[in-house]
């Protein structure tokens, strides 16, 4: 894994001053941290795997039907790996179209499908004018409606765009009670953030009301009236050497990159340790991460 570089964004400087950045400047960082790590987030999230041996992406593309979802939107598609899963599973059964507002990561994905079939554009979730009313069947989105403020106009969007009995499913944060090495995890570099900017539990990234499953069903239900939210838990696991974990499982939390060299060797470090604790008799951990997947039917 290269070593990461530090993103000092607008964002982040405004933090150092305790002072609250605006929606374009959040906009501004999340460009930056995947101009320069472009598919960061893949590396953890195909490698970590449930019990049935799925990785989150797997999981998300089972809710495809293709005798319903004729056209599907990858919605934030990032580098492309939903993407790739759903062709190689369904090929010339669905039509795919991919939107994400990185062209850092559209360029990834373009090398890893290069079929002109599927479409992708470069676009913001609140606005995705190339998508005509009721033009798909299937909204996915993998990990990512997290990171989307505000997020009442994203899902106006979606739900514009959806034709009647259409589906939006998503990979959303679980319950991180549910996983003490993930919670322990997650404290160690969020401590590490606000020990750097003292604001930075007041300005995460995104809207909170997202992370929790109860109040964005909430938010869907007043988007997409009538409609069946599904809502199923599921747990994730990499399992490896500490050190190599503990670099894998930071490097996949956005607070990340905005630590001090010095920082992140401590909060590597603090994370190592943590995963060594509970290493088995192989001398391997195991860092496991809580997810949802939530299916709302119109």
């Amino acid at each position: 894994m290269h070593e990461p570089i530090h993103i000092d964004s607008r964002w982040a400087q405004r933090l150092r001053r305790g002072e609250q950045p605006d929606a374009a400047e959040v906009r501004e960082h999340l460009l930056a941290v995947h101009q320069r790590h472009a598919g960061f987030t893949e590396g953890v999230a195909r490698g970590c795997r449930d019990a049935a041996g799925r990785n989150s992406y797997e999981w998300l593309a089972e809710v495809i039907d293709p005798a319903r979802h004729r056209t599907i939107l990858d919605l934030a598609c990032g580098s492309g790996v939903l993407a790739e899963i759903c062709l190689q599973r369904h090929g010339d059964a669905i039509e795919l179209i991919g939107i994400d507002m990185s062209a850092d990561e559209l360029a990834l994905a373009r090398r890893r499908i290069p079929d002109p079939g599927c479409r992708l554009h470069q676009a913001l979730a609140q606005s995705m004018e190339c998508i005509p009313d009721a033009g798909v069947d299937l909204v996915l989105c993998h990990w990512a409606l997290t990171l989307m403020d505000p997020i009442e106009p994203v899902l106006a969007e979606i739900r514009r765009i959806l034709r009647p009995q259409g589906t939006l499913a998503a990979i959303i944060d679980g319950d991180i009670a549910s996983s003490p090495s993930y919670a322990a995890v997650h404290d160690v570099i969020y401590s590490a953030a606000q020990h750097e900017y003292p604001s930075y539990a007041n300005a995460d990234l995104g809207d909170a009301r997202v992370r929790a499953p109860e109040s964005l069903a909430a938010l869907i239900r007043q988007t997409f009236r009538d409609a069946e939210v599904r809502i199923e838990p599921g747990m994730v696991s990499l399992d490896g050497a500490p050190q190599t974990l503990a670099e894998e499982a930071t490097g996949f939390f956005y607070a990340s990159f905005v630590l001090s060299a010095h920082a992140r060797a401590r909060a590597l470090a603090e994370v190592a340790r943590v995963l060594s604790a509970d290493a088995g008799s192989d001398g391997l951990g195991r860092f496991d991460m809580p997810i949802h997947r939530l299916v709302a039917q119109l």
